[in-house]
């Protein structure tokens, strides 16, 4: 960690927990690659590609793509699609579901870090899979995709994923989700893998502790740079793909960012420095259309709103 001896011990230990989740997210995608030859077909087409630049640019095996989950590729949250479908099979009490969807509201909506509010929200995650074996989760999560997750992905980003697998690029997801899980919906996406939050495991079963801390921010941006180095990826060829602001980091490494369906603080950054945005809400330019705030508030609200809805019809 040589360079950081200017930084607050607090800001060290934040940073340094950023690279070794980073470093942990990339070494677990490594290791559950997707075969190109098992990449499924994508649907769908960008009305506006014609107005783009050629990019990508087929054969240049030192590009790739990077590829946010939440609200990018998929409608909503999907650690909170996920903790349903635990619910749904009782791995916790429906006073903890209500809890863990308003943590995540909080994080969506408020975008404030709060290192003690954070790690509430970690602990009751990693509560809810501790004891249990990876495997299990494994196997429950591909029933909970199709449950819950498979009628969610923007039709928009899945296009803009498959003109990269078309090009011979490996895609990959990015996210705070487990790296489980963002594993279950690469698979299913046809993407080459995914970086995601990694849990520890010892001998198959969950601790209850993060390898790091969530995949998240700066974490996003340590991850891909780890993977770039491992996969010699050029960044200045590869493109990212995020909704959020908290993904600015990411977006800002490749030579080929993209706004999707930007919140109000990614959207004003993106056109001051003239990224390339779409906004699969509205089907229409996000650059000539402004989203109105309630817009995107209702968007990242939505799991809070699911969550106390199936809370009263349980009741």
């Amino acid at each position: 960690m040589a360079g950081l001896g200017w930084l607050t011990p607090r800001r060290r230990s934040a940073t340094a927990r950023s690279v070794l989740a980073g470093e942990a997210a990339a070494e677990a995608a490594r290791k559950t690659s997707v075969a190109e030859d098992e990449a499924a077909l994508l649907t769908g087409t960008s009305d506006e590609a014609a107005e783009e630049p050629a990019f990508p640019v087929a054969g240049d095996d030192r590009a790739a793509a990077f590829f946010d989950l939440d609200n990018t590729v998929m409608q909503g949250a999907a650690i909170f699609h996920f903790g349903r479908g635990l619910y749904k099979r009782k791995f916790f009490e429906r006073r903890e579901l209500t809890r863990f969807a308003w943590q995540q509201a909080w994080f969506r909506l408020a975008g404030v870090e709060d290192p003690e509010h954070m790690q509430d929200a970690r602990d009751s995650a990693l509560s809810i899979v501790k004891g249990h074996r990876v495997s299990e989760l494994m196997s429950i999560g591909e029933e909970i995709y199709d449950e819950y997750m498979a009628d969610r992905i923007w039709p928009g980003t899945r296009a803009l994923a498959q003109a990269h697998l078309d090009a011979g690029q490996r895609v990959w997801l990015v996210t705070a989700a487990p790296v489980e899980t963002a594993t279950i919906i690469a698979r299913r996406l046809g993407l080459t893998g995914a970086l995601g939050t990694v849990a520890e495991s010892v001998d198959g079963v969950y601790t209850g502790r993060l390898v790091g801390e969530p995949l998240h921010g700066p974490a996003k941006a340590e991850a891909v740079r780890a993977l770039a180095a491992a996969e010699d990826l050029d960044l200045d060829r590869c493109a990212a793909y995020s909704d959020s602001h908290n993904d600015i980091p990411m977006l800002s490494l490749v030579g080929h960012p993209y706004a999707i369906n930007p919140d109000t603080k990614l959207r004003k950054h993106a056109r001051a420095r003239d990224w390339r945005l779409r906004d699969y809400r509205t089907g229409r330019k996000a650059a000539k259309v402004g989203i109105p705030a309630a817009a995107g508030v209702g968007a990242l609200a939505g799991g809070t709103a699911a969550a106390l809805a199936l809370h009263r019809r349980r009741r």
